[in-house]
């Protein structure tokens, strides 16, 4: 006879299998509604070429704000980095500020070599 410990094991098991196929099958059916809605959007702007030119036209938009906000953070680091070096004390300046330029050396030549 099986314990309760196995039974109870046996139900959880077979379970999580039940929601493992029950979440595959709600992802594939996600997939292909947003399939059909591309396919309708497709369709509106293939019909419509002042749409079309429209939309492209608001992507780059977005592309360049994007690249804007980026620059911003990019540049809220950098003086986040001054006050920090501010914050050591005068002895230490200059051998952290030689550690952070060769961190930030490093991860730049990284980003190139990716290229």
């Amino acid at each position: 006879m099986a314990s309760d410990g196995d039974i109870i094991s046996s139900v959880l098991k077979g379970t999580r299998t039940m929601l493992s196929s029950e979440t595959l099958l709600v992802e594939a059916i996600q997939d292909l509604v947003k399939d059909e809605v591309k396919r309708q959007i497709k369709e509106k702007l293939d019909a419509s070429p002042e749409l079309r030119k429209e939309l492209k036209e608001a992507v780059k938009d977005l592309m360049e704000a994007k690249i804007h906000e980026a620059y911003a953070v990019l540049k809220i680091g950098k003086v986040g980095a001054k006050i920090g070096i501010e914050l050591v004390p005068p002895e230490l300046r200059k051998e952290i500020g030689h550690e952070i330029v060769s961190l930030f050396e490093k991860e730049v030549n990284k980003m190139l070599e990716q290229e």
